[in-house]
């Protein structure tokens, strides 16, 4: 039997979900660069054309983002154009984030971008395995945490 210690990363929950989402997180912004789009970007639009006008903090909440970083990942976006976020008329303390049109085509133009390192990336894992893993990540959001919590 080994005596030696456990290296803490090895059994860190947190090292190893980071490391897999910097690896799959480059895997994607590199295949929708092309699209002068970062995943995280392409997320954003494609939430906004789904969903419609939202504020930035129903944004970050559906795409599981503080609000703070939230606001700073819209504003390239809004410096390109592709949406614009503006003061809630309804209540002055909100902001609303909308796509564009310019923002509809940017998201069009890297849709088969992303349909192209999802597929590599199911053939790859496998199509059981990916959905596994979407569905134990969704399970890890319900653990019942605060981590942006006041």
């Amino acid at each position: 039997m080994s005596t030696a210690p456990v290296n803490p990363g090895d059994l860190c929950n947190n090292l190893a979900l980071r490391k897999a989402a910097r690896y799959l997180g480059a895997t994607y912004d590199k295949a929708l660069a092309p699209a002068g789009l970062r995943a995280t970007q392409f997320s954003i639009l494609q939430r906004l054309a789904s969903e419609g006008e939202m504020t930035i903090t129903s944004l970050a909440e559906a795409i599981a983002m503080d609000r703070t970083t939230m606001a700073s990942n819209l504003k390239p976006l809004a410096r390109e154009g592709l949406v614009t976020v503006e003061t809630s008329a309804a209540d002055r303390r909100a902001r609303i984030a909308a796509i564009t049109p310019a923002g509809l085509d940017r998201m069009k133009t890297a849709l088969p971008l992303w349909r192209a390192v999802q597929r590599q990336f199911e053939e790859s894992f496998g199509q059981d395995e990916a959905a596994r893993l979407r569905g134990a990540l969704e399970a890890v959001r319900d653990t019942g945490f605060e981590p942006w919590a006041e």
